[in-house]
């Protein structure tokens, strides 16, 4: 069967992925909610056994969603597919709007970021069994995680373990537009919380015999902004603070937010070291840091590069795509991948915008092509 021949299943599947489309975005999965995460993964499970009819394993967990590993083929090298199932929106999103289509696109709450990906990821394994070319000597695991938009805090583990066991990882996640990007490198993160204790007293009566826990929240918000350096691709960002009582009493608390974001890791370690030596500027107070790395950077090492080139090729030779690749300051499950020393190429997912935003969509014409260049890289991996 020729290339073109599979990119015409892949249409073919277009109306009942439309469909199911439509199902999955209508069903909410707030990262927080179990229930309706749970109640997301039973729906995930089910399409994902009738179509393809593998073997899908539950990871259940007491608060987080419960988390999926669907696998096709029974060969020796494995291939992983990574995508989430949560999205950033509360209860009652998909009631206020709905999945409609719309000049040939596809709009809803989680329609871009990532529903439409984990479908795709579906259909080309679907393709591939319906036009007898799926691979003998390879296993693939869908592995669907229920809370990455909050940084994967249950799942981190069983991620990596799954991307130990993979020759390649390829994630669902969208492209960087306005080209279609996939992202070859990412930034890792780090959210670090800095809490001050001074000691209050009368602003008008006795200033003096107080510790204002705001000036020395000023001090070392002075000190962390310095620890950005664009060169090496960090930045240090405090942006949230909260401090203080009123005007005339000198704060005896005082704490910020910081968002962390680094390119390598020794970078990461650089950061981590000197958050931990942070000491106070005023006499008496005292400062505490907690929080730390969350996300390791997905480095673009030279496997990653390779396999970057192979996508390339199939993209371009079969089917016409100029596809570019990119680095991004944004994070995703592939730095959990990457990271465990797994080749990973991100941004496989489907083509649209406006991700988190009420605006997000996806564009309905790009959705077989990149279903059928993924099923090409489950071959040729």
């Amino acid at each position: 069967m020729s290339q073109s021949s599979l990119l015409k299943q892949i249409e073919s599947y277009l109306p009942e992925l439309l469909q199911l489309l439509e199902e999955s975005v209508n069903m909410d999965s707030p990262s927080r909610n179990k229930a309706q995460c749970d109640l997301t993964a039973d729906w995930y499970a089910a399409q994902f056994t009738r179509l393809i009819g593998g073997r899908v394993e539950r990871i259940p967990h007491p608060i987080a969603g419960d988390r999926l590993l669907c696998v096709a083929g029974s060969g020796a090298k494995q291939i992983l597919l990574v995508g989430h199932y949560d999205t950033v929106w509360p209860s009652g999103e998909a009631q206020r709007r709905p999945f409609r289509i719309e000049d040939g696109a596809a709009f809803g709450p989680g329609v871009y970021d990532m529903k439409a990906g984990l479908l795709q990821a579906i259909f080309a394994l679907k393709a591939l069994q319906d036009t007898g070319r799926f691979p003998e000597d390879k296993r693939v695991v869908l592995l669907i995680n229920s809370d990455e938009e909050i940084g994967s805090p249950t799942s981190r583990e069983f991620i990596e373990t799954a991307a130990r066991q993979s020759a390649g990882a390829f994630v669902l996640e969208p492209p960087m537009e306005p080209r279609g990007a996939l992202k070859t490198a990412r930034k890792g993160s780090g959210r670090y919380k800095l809490t001050v204790k001074g000691v209050s007293a009368h602003a008008g009566v006795n200033p003096e015999q107080g510790i204002s826990a705001i000036q020395e929240l000023a001090c070392q918000i002075q000190l962390l902004h310095k620890l950005t350096d664009y060169n090496l691709g960090t930045t240090v960002n405090v942006g949230l603070i909260h401090g203080g009582i009123g005007s005339n009493v000198v704060p005896d608390h005082a704490e910020a937010e910081i968002d962390v974001r680094i390119a390598t890791l020794d970078e990461a370690e650089r950061i981590e070291a000197e958050f931990a030596a942070l000491t106070p500027s005023l006499p008496g107070a005292e400062i505490v840091v907690t929080g730390g790395m969350m996300r390791p950077p997905m480095e673009r090492t030279d496997a990653i590069a390779s396999l970057y080139s192979l996508a390339r090729g199939l993209a371009k030779d079969e089917f016409g795509l100029a596809l570019e690749e990119t680095a991004t300051g944004g994070v995703s499950d592939g730095n959990f991948t990457a990271a465990a020393g797994t080749p990973t190429l991100d941004g496989l997912g489907a083509r649209g915008d406006f991700a988190h935003s009420p605006r997000e969509y996806v564009r309905i014409d790009e959705i077989p092509v990149r279903t059928a260049l993924l099923a090409r890289l489950i071959e040729a991996i």
